[in-house]
């Protein structure tokens, strides 16, 4: 049995959550649920990101204290759990204290490695990333490319920053030497590319007096961490580091957005290395998902509700899409007509179909009975869905399985089993019928990770004896969906 820990990013909590969230946060849940299967011992962790300017401001719009605002935004977070059926052990809030105690032991360690030291700076801030933006990567109406919406601020003060541009050999080191430390691997090469530029030293404080919502920096009252800084650190906090205990569970595979590559893969592993921690285990990245091309995000208003999905379609049918018909690396694009197409044509009419059609021939012709001796197993398919699960090929995972769901309905179509039992040949409707159940078990166990309650429906009705199974995904024109 292995150990291993999987997290996602923590999202800001200044606005509901979202579908791209929901899209990383439901592949980690896959590969938390695909390990257990496997006889891993897993912990999966998520969160809130809580501190910061964007949520300082947004707080003090709404009215709020702060951690006011942070409570209430952070428990529509751990509500996804129950509307996406995630499986995660841990959800941490930065505003932990044990979170805040680590990231300021996290501070001292790296500021004893001699990679914390003060200066003044001018930059242009983009509140929406919180991040600093050159030249380069603005418009050709200088704004944020990710946030065009939002207008650039101008920070100047005396903060602290981080000596980033120490660790450009060690972070090209790691990168040569563990070619699958970044998945897909041409995310590796941009990562890679960046770092060989030379990385520049980054801000890590901010002065209290301008922003008092964050984490204090240890021995100066008039800073508080900058939100990355303190933020990144949650990957080990939630481990219990600084307790020698975390060790059972670091490094970990985390799940990002394309937008946090560089502080996923090169930001927060310099910190690691400054802090005498070993590099995370690997980092996967996914694209956007869009709308008429255009990225959906909190910022630019065109969010799509993951829980407004889950309560009219089911959870599954939000799971599915995300996990066949959206790409786990590139961006694509989400609409409710391409939502409703997958749904009547891959859950209603196939997989629904084939469970409602064994069901009912199994109650009609064999009194719901079948040999659970009979064991069909795809090995050369099963081994497929493994190969593409661990590389994180969730769409071609499931293209596999729906293979298999195929191949049964049409094996229905070919027999006709009706006309063995028109013909009084029960012996050879019985194996058939065997032969099928067998076969929808086997896509059952195969769908646990990804369609986890629609797995456990389908097991849970071959139970002898077996009765006609109630539609799994009722079909949208039989008015069955909730209103």
């Amino acid at each position: 049995m292995t150990k291993l820990s999987l997290t996602t990013t923590l999202p800001y909590v200044n606005a509901e959550p979202h579908i791209g969230f929901a899209l990383e946060i439901i592949q980690a849940d896959v590969m938390a649920r695909w390990h257990r299967q496997q006889g891993d011992e897993v912990f999966f962790n998520t969160g809130t990101d809580e501190h910061g300017l964007k949520i300082y401001r947004a707080a003090q719009a709404a009215g709020q204290d702060p951690q006011v605002y942070v409570d209430e935004n952070a428990a529509k977070f751990d509500r996804l759990r129950q509307a996406l059926n995630l499986s995660y052990d841990s959800f941490l809030r930065t505003t932990d204290p044990k979170h805040i105690a680590a990231a300021q032991e996290f501070w001292r360690r790296c500021a004893a490695a001699g990679d914390i030291y003060k200066k003044a700076y001018v930059i242009k801030y983009c509140v929406g990333c919180e991040l600093e933006k050159t030249n380069s990567e603005l418009d050709e109406n200088s704004r944020c490319q990710i946030h065009p919406n939002l207008e650039l601020e101008t920070i100047d003060e005396e903060n602290y920053f981080f000596r980033f541009s120490k660790y450009r050999k060690p972070l090209l080191d790691i990168y040569e030497q563990r070619p699958d430390f970044v998945v897909p691997g041409y995310r590796l090469k941009e990562v890679r590319n960046f770092v060989q530029q030379g990385p520049e030293d980054f801000s890590i404080s901010r002065l209290k007096d301008k922003l008092p919502w964050g984490v204090p920096v240890p021995d100066d009252t008039e800073h508080v961490m900058y939100v990355w800084f303190d933020a990144l650190i949650n990957y080990v906090s939630a481990l219990g580091w600084p307790n020698e205990k975390y060790a059972a569970w670091w490094p970990s595979t985390q799940f990002a957005g394309k937008d946090n590559l560089r502080q996923q893969a090169a930001m927060w592993q310099a910190m690691l290395l400054s802090a005498g921690l070993e590099p995370s285990k690997q980092i996967v990245i996914h694209g956007f998902i869009t709308s008429g091309g255009q990225k959906i995000s909190k910022s630019l208003g065109n969010v799509v509700d993951p829980s407004s999905l889950t309560e009219r379609y089911g959870t599954d049918a939000l799971r599915y899409y995300l996990l066949r018909q959206v790409s786990p690396f590139e961006d694509s694009d989400f609409t409710i007509e391409r939502f409703e197409a997958a749904y009547t044509s891959d859950l209603a009419n196939s997989l629904g179909n084939l469970v409602s059609r064994v069901t009912n021939m199994l109650e009609k012709y064999v009194s719901g009975s079948f040999d659970k001796n009979t064991v069909f197993v795809d090995a050369s398919r099963s081994d497929g869905v493994t190969r593409n699960t661990s590389q994180y090929k969730f769409d071609a995972a499931l293209a596999i399985i729906w293979a298999m769901i195929a191949d049964a309905n049409k094996r229905i179509d070919d027999v006709a089993p009706w006309t063995l039992a028109a013909k009084g040949q029960l012996d050879k409707l019985k194996e058939f019928l065997n032969d099928l159940a067998s076969r929808v078990l086997n896509i059952a166990e195969l769908l646990t990770p990804y369609l986890p309650e629609t797995s456990m429906k389908i097991q849970q009705v071959f139970v002898e004896p077996v009765k006609k199974a109630e539609p799994l995904f009722p079909r949208l024109d039989e008015s069955r969906l909730k209103e």
